[in-house]
């Protein structure tokens, strides 16, 4: 069976400021399925930015587990992830959805895994999906040489600087930023 795959999701925590983004390629097999997938959403009215990688009917069922638990533990992210992650470990369905998101509010950046891990990225860059790795050091190095941008500008840079390079994602950007 053929699945809906591939894209690069980046997140980027800057000078007091967050920015999560991703393309919107969706690859099925060797093609190009469709160019402008919404990748990511925002939750609790604006307050949450996820965007997500891997399968898409699986990452939507683990984005309403995550609103769920944001709306259980007050909008408290960490708290929220870490529950997912609980649940992700033990449920023997949730165990086999492979998918993978960056979450993030005003102050808090993280990656929750397939594995059901909670992940606070290194250098305040979160990178998931096929372009993860070229768009994670664009990141880097965009942090390193040149802080004048904004958060939002590395973000849309970075993906920018995968699309060029990863096949499986595109120059279509949609980037938020919590409120």
């Amino acid at each position: 069976m053929t699945r809906i795959r591939s894209t690069t999701v980046l997140g980027i925590r800057h000078n007091g400021e967050i920015a999560v983004g991703a393309d919107g390629q969706a690859t099925m097999d060797k093609h190009v399925a469709k160019n402008n997938v919404r990748k990511i959403r925002k939750l609790l009215e604006g307050k949450v930015v996820t965007g997500f990688a891997g399968s898409t009917a699986d990452a939507f069922m683990l984005l309403d587990r995550f609103e769920e638990k944001l709306t259980s533990y007050g909008g408290n992210l960490k708290r929220a992830a870490i529950e997912l992650a609980k649940d992700w470990r033990k449920d023997q369905y949730l165990r086999k959805l492979e998918a993978m998101m960056v979450v993030a509010d005003k102050d808090e950046l993280l990656i929750l895994s397939g594995t059901g891990d909670v992940l606070e990225p290194d250098s305040d860059v979160a990178a998931i999906g096929s372009g993860a790795m070229y768009a994670q050091a664009a990141a880097l190095a965009l942090k390193k040489h040149a802080p004048h941008l904004t958060a939002r500008q590395m973000v849309e840079e970075g993906l920018h600087i995968a699309a060029d390079i990863c096949i499986y994602t595109n120059h279509n950007l949609m980037i938020e930023q919590p409120s």
